[in-house]
């Protein structure tokens, strides 16, 4: 499982022109399912979703996660995200869990993040073209695998 991070200002997805998912600030995740994620990713890549810390302190310095700021969260899923790269000019997606596959680790992905933090939680919508926009605060992004 992968997750590409994005401290944000505000961040929102819409499908179909209706907004389906928006915070104010906190933590923009495009997250990608691989083969063989399952309970264990879910869980590991919620606890660093929650407590990565990419948010100042009173010093300036990163030293806060999101459990501590309480700001939002908004997960989306993104399935180019796990493609192959390595070669070539055209994207692989074999390295990218199957639909039927993902859908429920990213459920229980959201699940997880629900029960344990406060601030919010958001998302897109499974498998819908999605538009998503957002203003990055830092610029701050990371990837981050479980």
């Amino acid at each position: 499982m992968l997750a590409l991070i994005q401290r944000v200002t505000e961040a929102s997805v819409r499908v179909g022109g209706d907004t389906v998912g928006a915070i104010g600030p906190g933590l923009l995740a495009l997250v990608g399912i691989e083969p063989g994620d399952g309970e264990a990713q879910a869980r590991r890549m919620a606890d660093r979703l929650l407590g990565y810390r990419v948010f100042a302190d009173e010093a300036g310095r990163m030293n806060l996660g999101l459990a501590e700021t309480g700001g939002g969260l908004l997960l989306v899923s993104q399935f180019t995200l796990a493609a192959d790269t390595r070669s070539g000019m055209r994207p692989g997606f074999s390295t990218a869990a199957a639909p039927e596959l993902a859908e429920p680790v990213f459920s229980r992905l959201v699940a997880i993040c629900r029960e344990k933090h406060a601030g919010g939680v958001e998302t897109g919508r499974f498998g819908a073209h999605m538009h998503v926009s957002l203003v990055n605060d830092g610029p701050v992004t990371f990837l981050l695998r479980a």
